[in-house]
């Protein structure tokens, strides 16, 4: 004999202790429809004599399910035996096999029967469980104790007063219709169903009956539970559901009186469970459906850019909400043109692209008809599913459309769902074109804030890098480098960072270079140029509006190089890079511009010789963050000293490449980097 066992739980901590039976039947049934009612009806008797009907739903609801498990799904005669004592009941169900079948071709028990349930079910109800295997055939056992703190039992005296049996007998009636609470709580609505029409079976001993159950979602009606033979109908009552479902009880046999107002009892009990499992899965659903909605929405947020949106937009709704999903979208013209297209079957991708193509004229048509803003338009002819105007903000910028789920139409909820989607999608739309328009205008503002081209002139070289910071994407930055020849073959650099960003900068931006290249074309001094500046800012309307600046007036010098008059005004000092390699910091620190009525100016005078550049840079670079570490003045050193010597733009790109690299993250502050380099001539 081969034996499987389960262990007993803890919490049954008096199941291995042996007590006296006080109850027992065995029981030989066929491989009948009739034989799970025969079994039932065993353990009744066996639980109510030894006074413990309190285990009768868990044990009736296991004995059914491994009798039916014997003589409908194996097709085997079945033994029954079922044992009391005073704290519980084992039941034993044999299946036989024919033949002399030995134990090591012995199949072990479906654990999958009956849609899931099987030895899964019996596993969740009994206190312990196993099987053994023999050459007359398998069986199951399990054991069900009660709870050991409870009252001892008290079974029925045999001369009991009759009185009492009758009450005894409704009470068993009614627990034929009604479940315990605890077990509804841990049974699907399903077995739930089968149970009771089982206990209407072992009420009425009728010979068949089935529950039907039409949910209304266009699916039809399916078969809940059914026993025995099924027809001819003797009974029929309609679940009473509420519309759109729609159900019915049948029994069939020899019916007597009393079967019609048990079905009738049992229906209601039914319809109640189906009712209630219909909300937790409606609200179930509904919670999905919002959180669908809401990370939908926040993938659509975090997308600033209108073709990755467009993309996006089809994808979040397949196939969660249909077949296919395309995105139409209002040209410049006012045409629709078909902008994404996604399908769950790639290969029929390019057969829907040609019916789209056919039916984005009747979109069109629908869309300029009447304003359906808010509105679904009517589906055009060849395609099968619902169309949504994708409008923000007053505007129709474009349409969704959304083929049906397989096998089904949309349902109500599920258009909810499209609708509000297609809100979220136009205003994500709207929001990515918006960003898109104020990039362009910070763009070419920026643009118009930096010299178109730097000076080409003999003797000298120049080159120049910026990098906007990414954090103010849409928003003019508040650096600016800018270079210009002057008369008597002087040139005029300057470097600056302006305080703020947007509108802002930009009008400080445009005052300080409008102001020092008018003042150093006009010659004046560059000492005098700043503290005109300053002035000049010190009147602006607002505060803040002041720069750091660090400009240098460059001429020739006799015998070949340069010679520079450097002002640093709350700037950074530029890098001296010799041809040889060598390095200074040079310049001499003075006021912000912009901040007090006095400004102090300590020109400086530096000297290039052939060869040598000045490097100047905003404090994007040296405060270019790496976590807690900082660029710094160090790396700006390494970074250009190998390409000492060599022209402006190497050395201008060598300092960006290595300030680009020293973090993964995107700068949040613009870097600008001007390098002036003294050339033979």
């Amino acid at each position: 004999m081969v034996r499987y066992l389960v262990p007993v739980s803890a919490r049954h901590r008096l199941a291995h202790v042996t007590y006296p039976e006080r109850a027992t039947r065995r029981l030989r049934l066929p491989a009948d429809d009739r034989s799970p009612a025969a079994a039932r009806a065993a353990v009744r008797a066996v639980l109510t004599e030894a006074g413990l009907t309190e285990l009768l739903d868990e044990t009736l609801l296991l004995t059914t399910e491994l009798a039916t498990n014997g003589v409908v799904h194996a097709g085997t005669d079945i033994s029954l035996a079922v044992a009391a004592d005073p704290i519980g009941v084992r039941v034993t169900v044999t299946d036989y096999r024919s033949g002399g079948i030995e134990p090591a071709d012995m199949a072990m028990p479906e654990v999958t029967a009956q849609g899931g349930r099987g030895l899964l079910l019996v596993d969740r109800f009994a206190s312990s469980w196993g099987t053994t295997h023999d050459q007359t055939g398998k069986s199951i056992w399990f054991r069900i104790d009660r709870d050991p703190d409870a009252a001892p039992p008290v079974p029925r005296p045999a001369d009991s007063d009759p009185a009492e049996h009758t009450a005894a007998d409704l009470d068993g009636l009614a627990s034929l219709l009604t479940v315990a609470t605890s077990l509804q709580t841990r049974l699907p609505v399903d077995q739930l169903v089968t149970e009771l029409l089982a206990r209407l079976h072992d009420a009425t001993g009728a010979a068949g009956g089935t529950i039907e159950y039409d949910s209304g979602d266009g699916t039809g009606a399916a078969v809940l539970a059914k026993f025995g033979d099924p027809s001819p109908v003797v009974v029929e009552c309609d679940l009473p559901l509420t519309s759109p479902a729609c159900g019915r009880l049948t029994l069939s046999g020899t019916p007597d009186p009393s079967w019609k107002p048990l079905a009738e009892l049992v229906a209601e009990r039914i319809a109640l469970a189906v009712q209630i499992d219909r909300m937790r899965t409606e609200e179930q659903r509904r919670s999905g459906w919002l959180t669908y909605l809401a990370e939908a929405g926040e993938l659509l947020a975090h997308s600033l850019d209108e073709h990755l949106t467009v993309a996006l937009i089809p994808q979040l709704i397949v196939p969660q909400l249909g077949r296919w999903a395309t995105v139409h979208l209002v040209g410049d013209t006012g045409v629709l043109r078909l902008s994404a297209i996604t399908h769950t079957a790639e290969d029929e991708l390019e057969v829907q692209r040609a019916r789209l193509d056919a039916a984005t004229v009747a979109l069109q048509t629908s869309l300029a008809s009447d304003g359906w803003t808010g509105m679904e338009l009517p589906v055009p002819r060849g395609l099968d599913g619902i169309a949504v105007p994708l409008s923000a903000r007053g505007a129709t910028i474009g349409v969704l459309t959304v083929g049906r789920p397989d096998g089904r139409q949309h349902s109500s909820e599920e258009r909810a769902v499209v609708a509000d989607l297609a809100k979220r999608s136009a205003l994500a739309l709207d929001n990515a074109r918006i960003h898109a328009e104020r990039q362009a205008v910070a763009h070419e503002l920026q643009a118009a804030l930096m010299p178109g081209s730097l000076p080409d002139v003999s003797g000298v070289s120049f080159a120049a890098e910026y990098l906007p910071a990414e954090a103010f994407g849409t928003e003019v930055g508040g650096d600016f480098y800018d270079a210009t020849e002057l008369p008597e073959g002087k040139l005029w650099v300057a470097i600056g960072d302006v305080c703020g960003k947007g509108a802002q900068a930009a009008a400080v931006t445009g005052v300080v270079r409008d102001v020092l290249r008018v003042m150093a074309r006009d010659g004046r001094p560059l000492p005098r140029a700043l503290e005109l500046l300053n002035a000049t800012l010190l009147e602006q309307p607002g505060d803040l509006r002041y720069a750091t600046l660090a400009s240098a007036l460059l001429e020739r010098r006799p015998g070949g190089g340069l010679g520079a008059m450097l002002c640093l005004s709350g700037h950074e000092k530029p890098l001296l890079l010799k041809a040889s390699g060598e390095t200074e910091w040079v310049g001499t620190e003075g006021t912000a511009v912009g901040l007090f009525p006095h400004v102090k100016v300590n020109p400086a005078q530096v000297r290039l010789d052939i060869g040598d550049a000045l490097v100047f840079f905003t404090d994007g670079v040296t405060e270019r963050r790496d976590a807690a570490v900082m660029f710094g003045h160090d790396r700006i050193v390494r970074a250009v000293r190998d390409v000492a010597g060599k022209p402006a733009r190497a050395i201008a790109t060598a300092l960006l490449e290595a300030v680009q690299q020293f973090s993964p993250d995107a700068p949040r502050d613009d870097i600008a980097i001007l390098v002036v380099r003294c050339e033979p001539g």
